[in-house]
């Protein structure tokens, strides 16, 4: 008798421990359980499905909400990227990626090849040479531009040769402009030569223009375009770390820049940012396609432990209540 009496003292504390054990597991489990809602002969099974793939959507909408409108909105990531720890992450980023590059003896084109295919940068050299083609060739069409050249090469020519070899220039040129070489023949006396280069300065501009003008016109864009084409491939060609040689300064200003577009780019475009990748969305449909049992094993995997102790705090307050109810059963 006294055996018994000791051992329900014993039973009812343990009896209870066991069912607040039982209990929590099973309620932590009709979270997830059954992914889809039962019947039994057309009648719905109540607490099916259970509470998470029931509530999948309206879960999905609140948590999305909760994110985008509190821990990711725009004052939280301004403030987290424009933070000095950020700003300072990014200095050192750029400094070490000048820093290697300096050692690069990769060409341009190498170099390139990392982030664009062959076919994007023919694409890129095409565009540079059309464009810069294009301005140039529209300020050479101008005539003027012959005129100066002729000017130029007129001045160059004169200042070159001698007075004593003058007579000689001027039979070259007067062959070639035709009619001069008739009003030049009398001229060659030491005294009037002066004025005779004055006399066939002017036409032998006017032939020189005439004929660079035309040049221009009928093949100036194909002369620039060979130009061009020539100084893009030498670019492409040169060694990264010849290019950046001997320009620490511009090179540390392209570091202060990188910071001031970053700077600039995070407070005047942040708020259009998000509204473009629409955060809120993002993670509501990312949950929707997320599986129940995917779902389930995600948030296992983050809170195991807090799942087990609510398990055996289950088991806890039944042995208390147990205890208790032990208690109130002696005192009687």
């Amino acid at each position: 008798m006294y055996m018994d009496i000791q051992m329900s003292y014993i039973v009812a504390p343990c009896l209870g421990g066991l069912i607040g054990y039982i209990t929590n597991d099973i309620a932590i489990r009709m979270l997830f359980h059954p992914h889809k809602a039962k019947y039994i002969m057309g009648w719905h099974v109540p607490f099916t499905p259970g509470i998470i793939p029931k509530e999948k959507g309206r879960i999905a909408e609140a948590i999305g909400g909760v994110i985008s409108e509190n821990l990711m909105n725009k004052e939280v990531l301004e403030k987290y990227l424009l933070s000095e720890d950020m700003i300072g992450k990014l200095r050192d980023a750029v400094m070490d990626f000048i820093d290697t590059q300096k050692r690069n003896r990769e060409t341009v084109r190498e170099f390139l090849r990392h982030y664009l295919s062959e076919e994007e940068i023919a694409a890129i050299s095409n565009s540079i040479n059309e464009s810069i083609t294009k301005q140039t060739y529209s300020k050479l069409s101008d005539s003027s531009v012959g005129d100066k050249v002729a000017h130029i090469a007129i001045d160059h020519l004169a200042n070159k040769f001698s007075i004593d070899g003058a007579q000689e220039l001027l039979s070259g040129i007067s062959g070639a402009i035709g009619g001069i070489k008739g009003m030049a023949a009398g001229l060659f006396g030491g005294s009037i030569v002066a004025k005779f280069l004055g006399l066939l300065r002017e036409p032998a501009e006017h032939f020189l223009a005439k004929h660079i003008n035309d040049m221009l016109k009928n093949n100036g864009a194909e002369i620039v375009s060979n130009m061009i084409d020539g100084e893009v491939d030498s670019f492409l060609t040169t060694p990264v770390c010849k290019l950046l040689k001997g320009h620490d300064e511009q090179l540390n200003q392209a570091v202060n820049t990188t910071e001031s577009i970053y700077r600039t780019v995070i407070s005047e475009h942040l708020p259009r940012i998000l509204e473009s990748i629409d955060i809120s969305k993002i993670v509501r449909e990312r949950i929707n396609e997320m599986d129940v049992k995917e779902t389930e094993k995600l948030i296992f995997q983050v809170m195991d432990k807090e799942l087990k102790a609510i398990v055996w705090l289950g088991a806890l307050l039944g042995l208390i209540m147990g205890s208790l109810n032990t208690l109130f059963q002696v005192l009687q």
